[in-house]
């Protein structure tokens, strides 16, 4: 049976000739042959049917300002389109190898993997009990699409699907057809381009749309699929909680001067409402289906007493709930329960305290639902809602609080200052004294309501910390429980957050600790001192009270961003992997679970990459079960705007983590051979020293900001938070996704392999080629970290080219240019032709369906790069350039798809 109507091919050409249809008829004939001019151009010289790109680049020379916006736009909105047809390409391969079986990193093949591997149920079932999986999605970098663009999308969206899947007539085909082409009439004539910069809130309404629009719904499905999967071997094994979705939009403080108390407080608000109008819709249209007559059906104890504790909760309510519903129990039920919905943010009492209460009636439904025989009705509708109410909350996603040390020890210090204590000029060893003894004792240290007067930064740091204490109580300590310390070199670091917790009664030792505090190490040096930090903390009777409150579970941020930055890729990933081994093994000597939050961006440079295989490369001495990771940028579109996708998503990272998991289990050490360590020990020195060398170089500050569109990404309106920390051009206060993304407008993507060959050429000259080559490819094929690490490099590799770069690198001083730019194109070449020569493969992509992308998309981003380079080199642009300019940017982030 035909699953599908339509291809990729399709989509493509058909979208594509409606676009062209949409540009004549919105501008010119004319406009029309310059854009169809300059793709075949483009096209000819990229399959070698011409010499050179000059066709190409004297059509972008002669263009008018007009006749440059419309080109622009053009592209711009073709990779909108063309990202669409992926989308829903993706959707039909999913969809077919589930139909036959040869879905890949499915649940199915792992689960039956396990049973035929001899694991018994007992053991499945503390394996499942183990997992707890946390996307938690960051608002930086914010998509470079508008809010408005993108729901224009989703509706042309939609349209593809139901062409693609439904069975229609040629009339209803054609109306169908006629709303696409109104939606692209209408994409053609929107402002791609922001023209305020995004505030907080709208970025924390960005993540509240997928949460709300995608992932409640798919939740219950994913739950339903997985229970269905494990139940085909393993019949008596219960589904645990195995998500939970968290999320710093709106709660994240690291130099953002936005996002205040009164922006978190808004999202916390919203996303409650959210969550308890979606249960309420819910339970009513539970109402709709639960019509069963109570005099055919006996009403169990649970139910009976439940609905007598209402009566004497809402005894009107009740009344009307039996005149309106006279022997339907159900409805009655769910009637009341509607009522405590509506309660919960009201003045009146009776409202549910939390999500607990509300699950808790549920699940009286359902054991009344079973007594009457009625399991197929509660599989389909109530454990749908249950799974939603256990993963969602009345929370619908918690949220994180961030901001950097050097703000808490302001606060501190300047508050303490007011009582006589010189904070600031302690050591370390001092500081850790003094906020052990000031956590431990019952009395505050400081006025925290009135710390004096203080500067603007401590202020602020002490209203958030009071705040969060109304918050806790407002909406229960679930809903925003973690503080994460940018930054964090010293134990004080993390005890100092702990003292402010204290001092507004968040603490409460040694009986409550309402907050986890976590460490984001994202300095070699921080990294390397990671058990040093650590085990001071775990010896401090302060933090080790509060440790022992919070389950002995540690958590640790890992940021990949900042390491790459500092280090380069190559000693960036290693870094990363040995000292997770390092801070796993101290860990479990501690007693203590170690849960890894790894910061990932959507960039390879930046943690990025498929998941799955994220997830399965990691050391097993980490792999506890928890694992909590950053979702950002256009991923979390990529990842969660279609419903299809998401649940693939979501399986993909629950099929990994339950095979990294056992993994773990069999072989709690991973077996690293010595040869392996040492051939990455002699390359990462060697990488790093020539990334540094490449970094520290007089003028290379220079180079870049001539060579790529910083200048013009830096006043991009794409986030809320500023591009630098200090508003200095320097790759050091620069934060790493501006870095990324102007490299990657450029198509020289050196965050994600420069200096990789230079390390892998370092041990090859320490050993031997013909030797070194031979283990090189045995770490490949046995050692997932490595195999990790050069696929993704890869990917960079591959997104790389450097005659389109070329044209970048022209436009930065001669001296400037003949320093720096052969020297980058030479680490590109080595690094390919190394990753080639180890992975065995003719080409840099191992998947079909990414290089048949690439070579789709790679002709229609070059006219938009040689525009966006000849916009660069004029002096003196007018408006309408600018605005061109900033086009050509949504443009190649959409071609790339990827911002940073």
């Amino acid at each position: 049976m035909e699953l599908h109507n339509r291809s990729v091919r399709t989509d493509v050409r058909e979208l594509g000739a409606l676009l062209g249809d949409v540009l004549a008829a919105q501008t010119s004939t004319e406009a029309y042959e310059t854009v169809e001019d300059l793709r075949t151009a483009a096209i000819e010289y990229r399959q070698g049917d011409a010499s050179s790109r000059g066709v190409l680049e004297e059509t972008i020379d002669d263009l008018s300002g007009p006749r440059q916006d419309v080109v622009a736009r053009a592209f711009t909105t073709y990779f909108e389109l063309i990202n669409l047809a992926e989308e829903r390409e993706r959707v039909r391969s999913v969809r077919n190898a589930d139909a036959d079986g040869s879905l890949h990193d499915s649940l199915e093949a792992t689960v039956s993997e396990l049973a035929a591997a001899g694991v018994e149920a007992d053991e499945f079932e503390e394996l499942l009990a183990d997992v707890l999986i946390e996307p938690t999605f960051t608002a930086h970098p914010t998509e470079a699409r508008r809010a408005t663009v993108k729901a224009k999308l989703r509706s042309i969206a939609t349209h593809l699907e139901e062409l693609d899947e439904r069975d229609m007539t040629d009339r209803e085909r054609d109306a169908v057809w006629r709303d696409v082409t109104a939606e692209v009439t209408s994409l053609w004539g929107t402002r791609q381009v922001r023209q305020r910069r995004p505030e907080p809130a709208d970025e924390a309404r960005n993540v509240q749309w997928y949460l709300e629009n995608t992932l409640f719904d798919v939740v219950g499905d994913a739950y339903e699929e997985f229970e269905e999967t494990i139940s085909s071997e393993y019949e008596d094994v219960d589904c645990p909680k195995l998500f939970e979705f968290r999320s710093w939009a709106g709660s994240d403080r690291d130099g953002n001067p936005f996002v205040t108390p009164e922006v978190t407080a808004e999202t916390l608000e919203r996303q409650r409402a959210v969550a308890i109008d979606k249960y309420r819709d819910q339970c009513k249209r539970l109402s709709a289906v639960l019509s069963q007559d109570g005099d055919r059906y006996a009403v169990d104890g649970p139910l009976r007493e439940s609905l007598a504790a209402d009566a004497e909760r809402f005894p009107t309510v009740v009344k009307e709930a039996r005149e309106r519903y006279p022997d339907e129990p159900y409805r009655q039920k769910l009637k009341l329960m509607r009522e405590r919905l509506d309660r919960v943010d009201d003045v009146r009492p009776g409202g549910y305290p939390d999500g607990e209460a509300f699950l808790a009636d549920l699940e009286v439904i359902a054991e009344s639902l079973t007594v009457d025989r009625n399991d197929v009705v509660r599989t389909s509708f109530i454990e749908p809602l249950r799974r939603q109410v256990d993963t969602f909350g009345f929370v619908l996603a918690s949220l994180d609080l961030r901001d950097h040390r050097e703000n808490h020890t302001d606060a501190v210090a300047e508050a303490v200052a007011a009582e006589g204590v010189d904070y600031r000029g302690m050591d370390e060893e001092a500081r850790t004294e003094f906020l052990t003894e000031a956590i431990l004792q019952e009395e505050p240290v400081v006025d925290a309501e009135e710390p004096g007067d203080v500067s603007e930064t401590t202020d602020r740091v002490f209203r958030r910390f009071r705040e969060l204490a109304d918050w806790q109580a407002e909406y229960g300590s679930q809903a925003i429980d973690t503080y994460c310390i940018s930054m964090t070199e010293e134990p004080s670091h993390v005890l100092e957050v702990l003292f402010l917790a204290d001092q507004v009664g968040v603490v409460s030792l040694p009986d409550h600790c309402g907050l986890d505090v976590v460490p984001l190490l994202e300095t070699e040096s921080a990294l390397n001192g990671a058990e040093r930090i650590l085990g001071t903390l775990f010896e401090n009777e302060a933090y080790g009270t509060a440790l022992e409150t919070r389950g002995e579970i540690q958590e640790v941020m890992l940021g990949y961003s900042d390491s790459n930055k500092e280090n380069g890729f190559l000693a960036a990933n290693w870094d990363l992997y040995k000292n997770q081994r390092r801070l796993a093994s101290f860990c479990r000597e501690e007693d203590v679970t170690l849960r890894l939050f790894h910061g990932r961006g959507g960039s390879i440079s930046r943690g990025g990459g498929p998941m799955n295989e994220a997830l399965l490369a990691l050391p097993n001495e980490t792999v506890t079960g928890q694992v909590k990771f950053t979702e950002q940028g256009e991923a979390i579109a990529e990842k969660y705007a279609n419903h299809r996708i998401a649940e693939r998503e979501l399986e993909q990272m629950l099929d990994a983590q339950i095979r990294a998991r056992h993994e773990a289990n069999e072989e709690p050490t991973e077996d690293v051979p010595d040869e392996w360590v040492d051939a990455m020990e002699t390359m990462v020195p060697a990488a790093r020293n020539t990334y540094r060398d490449l970094l520290n170089t007089d003028g290379f500050v220079s180079y870049f900001g001539q060579a790529t569109p910083i200048s013009v990404v830096e006043d991009l309106n794409l986030g809320s938070r500023p591009a630098s920390r200090s508003g200095e051009r320097t790759v050091e206060d620069l934060r790493a996704i501006p870095w990324v993304f102007s490299w990657t407008q450029t198509r020289l993507i050196l965050p994600g392999w420069y200096a990789l060959g230079s390390g892998l050429d370092a041990y090859l000259e320490a050993v031997g080629e013909e030797a070194g080559l031979e283990t090189l490819r045995e770490m490949y094929e046995e050692w997932p970290f490595f195999r990790t690490t050069l696929d993704n490099a890869a990917l960079a590799l591959a997104r790389t080219e450097p005659e389109i770069a070329a044209e970048y690198a022209d436009l930065a001083d001669d001296d400037l240019r003949e320093r720096f730019f052969p020297e980058l194109v030479g680490e590109y070449e080595r690094g390919r032709e190394l990753v080639l020569a180890i992975s065995g493969r003719d080409e840099l992509i191992r998947r079909d369906w990414l290089a048949e992308s690439l070579e789709r998309r790679n002709p229609y981003v070059d006219p938009l790069n040689l525009l966006q380079a000849d916009l660069l080199g004029r002096g003196d642009r007018t408006e309408a350039e600018e605005r061109t300019l900033r086009l050509t940017v949504n443009g190649i982030a959409a071609g790339m798809k990827n911002t940073g």
